[in-house]
């Protein structure tokens, strides 16, 4: 399964055009594009605490805070994969004071598979920028004989029950990776989605579920405590650290099969463009530092930049695109 982690087009790897805008994060260049009496702006995330995109949010969300002099408070709206955040952010006015952490999926692949997503990706967001990739890792309960993709497809052609695999929820990577995987090796496995990892791993871990795919920062702490053991990686090349033993899915006979997501900020539509700027601008000033690269790292996200908001917008409409075709090719029903 291809993903957007092998689609560079639009984006690069370092803070572009910083300099540019280097006279936009003063103090006081700052101050006068906050909203009028609204020093308090909501970071939204479709996710619960704990997850992949509300961890990095939280690093983030500090430093922006800083720099703003502005009071970043993270809002949590879990539910349908991040979809219900997203139809927040759509009708919050276009003042800056609202913006989103947003989750590929939510984005590019929910409206695509539910009938009741209330908001139009293509019109009703400012895209600021992107921040990065996070890989997916595919972990099973350690009592399960299943050391790697070839013990999977025998376990699960010969058990006497089809196999289980827990997801994020409908649309999400998780959910739509494990379909092509699925499909590609010819295998029974039900599909159990949950509104986020947690849960989802909680089952695993405890035997309820078989196997997981979720992010290599979400199952991080139970492969170090032992709790579950991944078999193969969804990067375009093996991890580092903790997961460098770990063969990726082109490495076991998945040819050209990745499972990745990416994060990206937005704003709703209409917000003026000083803001956007400002909001760009004080991003890539703060993940292009050697500091935060390392902290994204160790949460499992790969730095990854627009070079500009207009960039982040065309790539926002190519992901769209993309996406929809491989919701159609894994005849997800749409609900």
């Amino acid at each position: 399964m291809k993903s957007s982690y092998s689609r560079r087009d639009f984006v690069t790897h370092s803070g572009l055009g910083l300099a540019a805008f280097s006279n936009l994060l003063s103090p006081a260049n700052a101050q006068s594009l906050v909203p009028s009496g609204n020093k308090i702006v909501k970071l939204m995330v479709g996710f619960p605490p704990g997850q992949a995109t509300d961890m990095v949010t939280r690093v983030i969300a500090e430093k922006m805070s800083a720099q703003l002099s502005e009071s970043i408070i993270i809002d949590n709206r879990p539910g349908q994969g991040g979809s219900l955040a997203l139809s927040l952010l759509a009708k919050s006015p276009p003042n800056g004071s609202v913006m989103m952490m947003a989750h590929m999926s939510a984005l590019e692949t929910n409206p695509h598979i539910y009938n009741t997503v209330n908001y139009d990706t293509l019109k009703d967001f400012d895209a600021v920028g992107l921040v990065g990739d996070l890989p997916f890792v595919l972990c099973v309960n350690p009592n399960l004989p299943i050391q790697n993709l070839k013990d999977l497809s025998q376990v699960a052609k010969s058990a006497p029950a089809p196999l289980t695999n827990a997801s994020s929820g409908n649309g999400t990577v998780s959910h739509l990776a494990m379909e092509e995987l699925k499909r590609r090796l010819g295998l029974d496995i039900t599909h159990i989605p949950y509104k986020g990892s947690v849960a989802g791993l909680s089952d695993v871990i405890a035997g309820n579920v078989s196997m997981a795919l979720e992010t290599a920062s979400t199952v991080r702490p139970h492969v170090e405590s032992g709790r579950l053991r991944p078999i193969a990686t969804g990067s375009a090349k093996r991890l580092a650290g903790l997961f460098a033993q770990v063969p990726t899915f082109k490495e076991q006979g998945m040819a050209d099969f990745t499972a990745v997501t990416w994060l990206m900020l937005l704003l709703p539509s209409g917000t003026p463009k000083a803001r956007v700027q400002l909001l760009y601008s004080t991003l890539m000033n703060i993940v292009s530092t050697s500091e935060m690269e390392s902290k994204l790292l160790a949460l499992g996200l790969q730095p990854r930049f627009s070079s500009s908001p207009e960039e982040a917008q065309q790539y926002l409409k190519s992901e769209f695109a993309y996406w929809g075709e491989v919701v159609k090719k894994s005849h997800v029903e749409k609900e």
